[in-house]
């Protein structure tokens, strides 16, 4: 599964990070940045409340 990031829809909310610490960062503007693109075993529901975190769908979820 990966963890994809429209970086033009990021409006530096940063409601993302705070469900997925591991696999979100964000940038000294607030703008979330992926930590890696593939989401680790274990990982996938903590990646699912990101996605469902962000007002602006800038994240999305593939298999």
């Amino acid at each position: 599964m990966k963890l994809l990031l429209d970086a033009t829809r990021c409006q530096g909310y940063g409601l993302c990070q705070e469900p997925a610490p591991e696999l979100i960062d964000l940038d000294e503007w607030g703008y979330a940045q992926t930590r890696a693109t593939e989401v680790p075993p274990g990982g996938e529901e903590a990646a699912a409340a990101a996605v469902s975190a962000c007002p602006n769908s800038a994240l999305r979820l593939v298999k």
